[in-house]
């Protein structure tokens, strides 16, 4: 579906499930995302708001996914929902961010994309500032966790701030 040097980004199937719940819950990712059901993820396979997709090296090895919702919202607003990858520090991260908005921002009418991202998730905060996307606020201690409540950061990039590579 989308293509680069580095990787492929294609739409998840059933078959997929077992790693995407694998990647979700993982040590290294478990602290940083919410956690969806099997049924919640095979639900947004088939529904048209989301895409749901698989990043995978050009080897077609996965290495992780993302969720984009609001593909059908009256505002003209998509967010990322969710990005996550087992395979880190290879730029994987970065060139998904990249792949999304440049088809969020050529092959979509959308205004705003956004995300929202934990205030300690310093990591993916620098990868998407360097991708333009500026900080809106911040919802304070608005998801509980064992440990207690956790902020969220609000990001976004607007068409216009967009820069076409």
């Amino acid at each position: 579906m989308l293509h680069s040097d580095l990787i492929d980004l294609r739409a998840t199937t059933l078959e997929d499930l077992d790693f995407v719940l694998d990647a979700e819950g993982a040590e290294p990712n478990r602290r940083f995302i919410g956690q969806w059901s099997r049924d919640q993820h095979t639900a947004a396979l088939d529904d048209g708001d989301i895409m749901h997709l698989i990043v995978q090296d050009r080897a077609g090895e996965r290495a992780g996914y993302v969720i984009l919702t609001g593909i059908q919202d009256r505002n003209l607003t998509v967010c990322i929902k969710r990005i996550v990858l087992q395979t880190k520090g290879c730029g994987y991260g970065t060139m998904t961010l990249k792949l999304l908005s440049d088809w969020v921002f050529t092959r979509t009418d959308t205004h705003r994309l956004w995300l929202d991202v934990k205030d300690h998730n310093a990591r993916a905060q620098h990868v998407y500032e360097g991708a333009g996307f500026k900080l809106e606020g911040t919802l304070r201690e608005c998801v509980r966790t064992e440990e207690g409540f956790e902020s969220l950061q609000v990001m976004s990039i607007l068409r216009h701030e967009y820069r076409y590579e």
